[in-house]
Parts: C-alpha cells; sequence; structure tokens
C-alpha cells in the first residue's frame, strides 16, 4: 500500500513533521511492506519554513533583526533551489514572541521582515516567498517597507516611526528610495484569508482584538490605515485596500501587495513545492490531520487542499485531527472519514501532552480498518 502522509502541525503539541513521522511509524507497525511518503504541510503560518526545508535542500540562514516589540532578535530564514528564500514572519513578528501582558499593536512592528527581506536580496535570492500567519502587527506593514526604503512623512514633513502607532500620523509617503532589486524579485505571498485592509472584514476589525487592541480603539485604528492605504495608493497610482488578502498578518499583505507581491495559497504553494500532487495521483490512501478541525478546514487550510487533491484523483483521504467540531458532513463531502485522536474523556492539557501516543495509535487503528476492508475485497 502506497500512503501519502501529509498533515499540518497540531498547534502547541506536535510540529507538521513530527505528526507526519508519528503517523508514518503507525503505518509501518500495521503493514510493514507498505510505502509511507512524508509531506509535511503548512498554510503560511507557524512551521512554514520548517516544512519547506524538511521537503527540499534547502539551507537555514541565520541573522539578527529587528522583533515584533522593536528590539533585536536572532532568528532564520531559509534558501531553497539556490536563489529563493523562505521568510516565515510568525518567527520574525509572531504573536507567540510577545508576552501576553505587552500585546499592543501600538508598540509592535513588520520592520524585521523588510530585514530579512534585505539578507536575503544580499544573498543573491531572486525570489521570495513569504509565509503570513501568527503575526503580533496590525502596522499595515509599514514598518517592512520603510526597512525596504520607502518614505513616510506626517502633516509637519517629519518622518515618522515602524510601528502600528505611528501609522495614524501618516500623511504621505514616497517609494523613490524603496531597494531597486524588489522590482527584479518575484514575491510569493502564502495567504490563508481573503481579508480587505480596512471595514467591518479588516485587518484590525478581525484580528485586532486577538492582537492586544482594546475595542475603543479598532474604529480610529480602521480609519488611519485607510488613510495611510490612501496615501500609498496615490503614490502608487493603484488600488490595493480591497484586494482579497490585504488585511492579511495586520495589514502586511497590502504592503507586500504595494511591491508586487503575489498573494498565493499557503498550502497550495508548499504542496507545489513539495510535487504532492504528483504523490497523491499515485498513491493507494492519503493521511493528513490538524489540531483542530471543522468547516474552515476546507477553506485555506493545509488539510482541505490535500482532500481536494485526493478527491479529484479519486484517492481515498482520511483525517485524523486532535479534536473535531462543526458540520461533519460538511467535512465527509471531501474526507472519506474524518477521526479524532481522543478516543477517552481526557482534558485539553492532558490531550496536548500525550498527541504523540494518540496520534500514533488512532492511526494504527485507520490503517488496520482500511487493510482488513482490502482483504476481505480480495477474499
Amino acid at each position: 500500500m502506497n500512503v501519502v502522509i501529509a498533515p499540518d502541525s497540531f498547534k502547541g503539541s506536535l510540529s507538521a513533521i513530527q505528526a507526519s513521522e508519528i503517523m508514518g511509524k503507525a503505518i509501518k507497525s500495521v503493514d510493514a511492506d507498505s510505502q509511507a511518503v512524508l509531506k509535511p504541510m503548512a498554510d503560511g503560518g507557524e512551521g512554514t519554513l520548517e516544512s519547506f526545508l524538511a521537503s527540499t535542500d534547502g539551507v537555514r540562514i541565520a541573522i539578527t533583526c529587528t522583533g515584533p516589540l522593536g528590539e533585536k532578535i536572532d532568528t532564520t530564514y531559509g534558501i531553497i533551489d539556490s536563489n529563493t528564500a523562505v521568510i516565515e514572519c510568525a518567527s520574525i513578528a509572531g504573536l507567540v514572541q510577545v508576552p501576553e501582558d505587552k500585546r499592543n499593536p501600538d508598540f509592535t512592528t513588520t520592520f524585521g521582515i523588510g530585514e530579512a527581506m534585505l539578507d536575503a536580496l544580499d544573498e543573491g535570492c531572486t525570489s521570495i516567498v513569504l509565509g503570513l500567519g501568527g503575526s503580533a502587527t496590525n502596522d499595515g506593514g509599514l514598518g517592512m517597507l520603510l526597512a525596504l526604503g520607502m518614505k513616510a512623512w506626517n502633516v509637519n514633513g517629519e518622518e515618522v516611526g515602524p510601528f502600528g502607532k505611528d501609522v495614524q500620523h501618516i500623511t504621505g509617503v514616497s517609494f523613490e528610495a524603496i531597494d531597486k532589486r524588489l522590482s527584479h524579485t518575484d514575491i510569493k505571498v502564502a495567504c490563508d484569508v481573503d481579508n480587505p485592509l480596512c471595514g467591518e472584514r479588516g485587518a484590525t476589525s478581525v484580528y485586532g482584538p486577538q492582537k492586544g487592541l482594546p475595542t475603543e480603539k479598532i474604529m480610529p485604528y480602521d480609519n488611519a490605515l485607510n488613510q495611510y492605504g490612501k496615501a500609498v495608493e496615490s503614490a502608487l497610482n493603484k488600488q490595493l485596500q480591497n484586494v482579497a488578502g490585504a488585511g492579511a498578518a495586520g495589514g502586511l499583505g497590502f504592503a507586500l501587495l504595494a511591491i508586487d507581491g503575489k498573494l498565493v495559497s499557503g498550502a497550495k504553494l508548499l504542496a507545489d513545492t513539495m510535487n504532492v500532487e504528483k504523490e497523491i495521483r499515485d498513491a493507494d490512501l492519503v493521511l493528513t490531520g490538524e489540531g483542530r478541525s471543522d468547516e474552515q478546514t476546507l477553506y485555506g487550510k493545509a488539510p482541505g487542499y490535500i482532500a481536494s487533491l485526493a478527491k479529484h484523483y479519486q484517492v481515498p483521504v482520511v483525517l485524523v485531527s486532535g479534536s473535531l467540531d462543526g458540520d461533519l458532513d460538511t467535512l465527509r463531502e471531501y474526507f472519506t472519514g474524518c477521526f479524532s485522536i481522543v478516543n477517552k474523556p481526557i482534558s485539553l492539557e492532558k490531550c496536548m501532552e500525550q498527541a504523540e501516543k494518540l496520534l500514533y495509535e488512532q492511526t494504527k487503528q485507520v490503517v488496520h480498518l482500511i487493510r482488513c476492508l482490502e482483504n476481505h475485497q480480495r477474499a
């Protein structure tokens, strides 16, 4: 039996790589002759860089750059195919990097992402892939653009800073000093949301509160991003605010559109890089999973994309996740079967502690069932 194993991470407990390896061992324990092809997935958020590096001959590049709170941090990005940089925003301006008592978009910035891009250009990269998930910022990508050379000023003609609070003071911008190498760089943006920059579905209204933005600041922030967005659009003579995905990562999607970045499905981008479609086409079974699955799994999430490929090639695909919620009938329109790793009453804390064992055992159960059905059909 040829099995493709392509889970996302089980956030807080297992990386996509760990989950893939555990599921692979479980399959071998049931059917030692099976062929397990590991394709750890991600959709642009935390774990994207690890998945890219695990599936290519890429190298990890260590850098010191500006972190989400403006401090210097040590982090990494990757280079694959000799000239393509993979930058994970969650590891530079991520929410997980900011203590809960310091989460406030006024004082967070995407400046370090621009610094990482410049480092990649210095390394000779002509292509950049950015994963946008998990940011702590709501600066509309102002910090990143300033790092890349854009100028922005207030009503007094003074240059503004790179933090979220500085967005509200912008009255004009100039791209004349932006790094010229960007015009010859292919920029792909792994993004799994379609929010515009502003409005009820915009960056601030939808994602601001989870980043520490008080309710009373949502409208002023939204208005400030709108004013900043208009300044950028005017300077470039482009209409970008309402492009699907402009509101991703606190408006970082908008800033990347401004420098001709192309917003694409993160799951598709990674799957294409790893030739997942070819492997699924030739598979007898596909296994995928994630920490929590519901109807949203089908909209931009890695397991949903894997399921769509399997359905196209009429290959059975099984979802094995930490928990299942919502309308499972909707999920079963794409997945042959949906299973939770929880097999008895257990607290969330215990489930996360025992995730490795639970995933291993449930995968064994699924594969054992499938082998029994196959043997019965042959008989």
